[in-house]
Order: C-alpha cells, then structure tokens, then sequence
C-alpha cells in the first residue's frame, strides 16, 4: 500500500464531483422545454420547496405536487419523475480515480450530500454508489443540510475519523469554507487534474 500517514477517510459530494447534479437547474430547463412549462413559475415553486425536500420533509411525490401538478396536466407524474432521474450521468473519471484512491489508501469513504430521498436511492442504486461509499449521510436521509455544520460533525461520528484525517471534495466553495472550520481538509473539486494535486499535497498521490 502507498504511504499515507495522516488521512484516513475521504468525505465526498455526490452531484458535481461523482454524479451530474440530480436535479439542477440546467436539469429544470429542460423539463420546461419538454414538457411546456412556465420557468418562472416552475422555478419559484422550486425554490420555495425543495429544501423542505432535500430535508428529507417531502417525498417526491409532494414535491411535485407542489411545483409541478398543482394544475392538470398532459403528461404523467410517472412521466415526470422518469425524466428527473435521466438527468443523473455518472462522470466516469472521478469515479474511476475515486475507487482507485480508495483501494490504494484502504480509505473509508463518506458520501455527504444534499439531496432527495428518492433520488438519492436511485442514483445509488443505478451507478452502484454502494461499491464506493461505506455510509450515506444524505439531507434527506438525517433532515440536515449543508451548510448546516452538524452535517459534517454526523459525519465525523459515523466514520469515527478526527477532522485531521478527512479529505472532503464538494463542488460548492462555501461548503468546503464549513467544512474548513471543523478543521476538516476541505478541498474545492474543480476538475479532475486540480483535485488529484491538491490530494497529493495530503499524501494521497496516485
């Protein structure tokens, strides 16, 4: 095994470092274009709802009730939720790079992750996330979010690492500025090139 004295777990975002973003708004604009839908009026029911959902306070279908069939409509519930989750693409490198890491340094790694119940399970379960990640400490699953500082000390606790021997990548600044403050290694994922130096300088090089 490569040498690596100090880091022993790697806390992960899930859309933007290992996944496209579940539901996003690029991901939105195209629901409007496909099925004919008010932006502003898709995107302010949206905003007003889905941290309530991300909490883990909504299932889908509520969420969908509230921002999309509030009115009839000529497509499907089952239509709908179809298309969100054919938004999710794995991005293949870091997933590649990310199971390698694991292997070579006998990582524990944690996904930490603002995201819906029901499509947390299925990007789970369609990129077989089980095969990379030991625990999932989802929004939806502890009705915690980021930038909540809690989310990150559940992590600690269930991985039972010190924030010294963490790496954390997320693609949002902020988050990793909160995760910063507990003493964690945070490190804002840019690109596949920028991470892979930043976790060399952590001893983990590959």
């Amino acid at each position: 095994m490569a040498e690596n004295k100090s880091i022993t777990s790697l806390f992960l975002d899930v859309g933007g470092v290992l996944l496209t973003n579940g539901w996003d708004r690029k991901a939105r604009n195209s629901a409007v274009k496909k099925f004919n839908l008010d932006s502003e009026e898709l995107n302010e029911r949206h905003h007003l709802t889905f941290d309530t959902y991300e909490s883990g306070k909504l299932d889908l279908n509520e969420y969908l009730e509230r921002v999309v069939f509030y009115e009839k409509r000529n497509f499907s519930k089952e239509e709908f939720e179809n298309f969100m989750y054919e938004q999710s693409q794995p991005i293949q490198n870091m997933i590649t790079f990310i199971k390698e890491l694991k292997k070579t340094y006998k990582l524990k790694v944690t996904a930490v992750s603002n995201e819906g119940r029901e499509l947390t399970e299925y990007r789970i379960r369609k990129f077989k996330l089980h095969e990379i990640f030991d625990s999932f400490i989802a929004s939806s699953f502890i009705h915690i979010r980021k930038p909540d500082v809690d989310i990150y000390r559940i992590a600690l606790d269930v991985s039972q690492a010190k924030p010294e021997q963490v790496a954390y990548l997320d693609d949002r600044l902020m988050f990793v500025q909160v995760a910063r403050s507990l003493g964690i290694n945070g490190i804002h994922h840019k690109s596949l090139s920028s991470t892979k130096s930043h976790l060399a300088g952590l001893g983990l090089a590959l």
